[in-house]
C-alpha cells in the first residue's frame, strides 16, 4: 500500500510544486523527441526502452508531486498509481519497471520488436496520464 512506502520514508508529503511538476514534464517531453528521432536498433534497443521508462517515471512524478508528494522510490509508484485507481496502469508500470532493472542492473538483453511494443504502450500510457492529470500544467 502507499501509506507503507510514506511510513517507511520512501515517500514524503510535501506542499504541491507547481514548478517542479512542470519542470519534470518538459523534461519528460523533451526526451520523448529524442526518443521519437533515435532509431531502435540491437545495439541501442536497451537504451531506448529504460529512457521510455525514465520518461512514464518523470510523468508520474509529476503527478505525486502536484498531489503533494516527494517518491524516493520507483516501486512506491505502483501503489500511488493503484489508490488513483489506475490499477492497468499500475500493473503495466511495474511490469516496466522490472523490464527496465532487469536490462539495467542484470545485463538481460531485449528484441528490437519488444522494444517496439513496448514503446507504444508506454506511449499510451504517458498520453493518458497526460490528459487525465497533466492538463492544467497548460
Amino acid at each position: 500500500m502507499f501509506k507503507d512506502f510514506v511510513s517507511e520514508g520512501k515517500v514524503r508529503k510535501a506542499s504541491p510544486d507547481l514548478a517542479l511538476a512542470k519542470s519534470l514534464v518538459s523534461t519528460a517531453e523533451l526526451d520523448l523527441v529524442f526518443l521519437q528521432k533515435t532509431e531502435i536498433t540491437k545495439y541501442s534497443a536497451r537504451k531506448v526502452i529504460s529512457n521510455y521508462y525514465d520518461v512514464l517515471r518523470s510523468i508520474i512524478e509529476a503527478i505525486a508531486v502536484l498531489d503533494g508528494y516527494k517518491v524516493y522510490s520507483h516501486e512506491a509508484f505502483t501503489p500511488f498509481l493503484k489508490e488513483m485507481n489506475e490499477e492497468l496502469i499500475s500493473t503495466k508500470f511495474d511490469r516496466f519497471r522490472k523490464i527496465r532493472n532487469r536490462i539495467n542492473y542484470y545485463g538481460e538483453g531485449i528484441t528490437i520488436e519488444e522494444v517496439k511494443q513496448y514503446r507504444e504502450e508506454i506511449l499510451v500510457i504517458i498520453n493518458t496520464l497526460r490528459e487525465k492529470y497533466l492538463r492544467r500544467l497548460g
